[in-house]
């Protein structure tokens, strides 16, 4: 079974959430990571972007595929991992730290309880499998 920190929030798209305030780190999750294989690149949003829940921002590239991010809950851009743009094995290495891909501003901190709980987010995983 793929890693499910406590901590934090998942989508049915496979990527992470973690809240601190009125702000949020987001990547994807060590399933999505390992689905994908190697990545080889990451294309990233542009600081102070403005992004609805369920928009894309972003794409990551594997040397099986290239699938696009889906931004779990509204807001604004604040940070993006610049280390994923010489780095983005980072994904691989280390999706909940390391290979963070954004922190936004939470436009509605309210967009979060329609996110998945980690014990909801392992059902979800293995409902899939089936």
């Amino acid at each position: 079974m793929s890693e499910i920190p406590k901590d934090n929030l998942y989508t049915r798209d496979h990527e992470w959430l973690r809240i601190e305030g009125n702000k949020a780190e987001i990547g994807i999750t060590d399933h999505a990571q390992q689905a994908l294989g190697d990545i080889v690149f990451a294309e990233l949003p542009e600081i102070e972007d403005e992004i609805e829940a369920g928009d894309e921002f972003g794409s990551i590239e594997s040397v099986k595929a290239v699938s696009s991010l889906f931004m779990p809950v509204g807001g604004r851009i604040v940070s993006v991992n610049t280390e994923l743009k010489d780095s983005p094995e980072l994904i691989n290495e280390e999706c909940y730290d390391e290979g963070w891909i954004v922190r936004i501003e939470l436009a509605n901190p309210d967009d979060a309880a329609d996110l998945l709980s980690p014990a909801e987010y392992e059902e979800f995983l293995l409902d899939e499998e089936d």
